[in-house]
């Protein structure tokens, strides 16, 4: 299954999603492509929208190759076997590096005011797509900590073993193409017709508008 664009994936995403329409959900997206696609979601269900902040820790010889993913509060996840055999300084500067961005992201986008408050509430994480799951399974993680009723990912394509991953860690994960074990193309970006690069004033102006059509108390 391949998309338009990230919005045509969200709204999508949001037919599958539509008994949680009025059950207390919030939907949280994972800066900066994520955030297109979990905006549709968040109008079709009439929720509350906001950021949740991971940022991916690259290999150290190809930094498109995951290895590890935190968030701007700290959470890290990582593939253990990985992490152990990089050099444990370029590591540390690693970490401190990509959390550095996460906060930069946090106090661009969020610009002070308060997160939305997670506990006991249904939240559903998106991103415009899943390649080995580090960043999500970081956002599931720091989620968690806030105790809410039912964590849902939500996202148009994820490879199966990664799926296999975050079902045991998130309460429930939907996909628009659940691609199998060995059959995936590798980029996200394969599955979508357009797939352009989200900027920073594009996600601070989704989540403006949003605000202002929405009258979600954001401020």
């Amino acid at each position: 299954m391949k998309f338009e664009d990230r919005k045509q994936a969200g709204m999508l995403l949001a037919e599958k999603l539509i008994k949680y329409k009025g059950k207390d959900a919030i939907v949280l997206a994972l800066p900066r492509g994520g955030v297109v696609t979990a905006a549709e979601i968040a109008k079709h269900l009439n929720a509350p929208f906001d950021l949740v902040i991971t940022r991916k820790i690259g290999h150290p010889y190809n930094p498109e190759y995951a290895i590890g993913a935190i968030t701007d509060n700290g959470t890290i996840i990582g593939v253990k076997d990985e992490l152990e055999m990089v050099d444990k300084g370029w590591l540390k500067s690693e970490i401190k590096k990509e959390r550095a961005e996460a906060l930069r992201r946090k106090k661009l986008y969020l610009r002070g005011r308060k997160e939305i408050a997670l506990h006991g509430k249904t939240v559903i994480l998106v991103d415009d797509g899943i390649a080995t799951g580090l960043t999500m399974r970081a956002a599931v993680s720091e989620v968690r900590k806030q105790s809410p009723a039912k964590i849902i990912v939500a996202v148009p394509v994820i490879p199966q073993e990664s799926a296999l991953v975050l079902k045991q860690e998130a309460d429930e994960v939907v996909a628009l193409n659940t691609v199998k074990e060995g059959k995936f193309l590798g980029a996200i970006g394969s599955y979508y017709d357009e797939f352009l690069q989200v900027s920073d004033q594009e996600v601070i102006d989704i989540l403006k508008n949003f605000k202002r059509k929405e009258g979600y108390d954001l401020s």
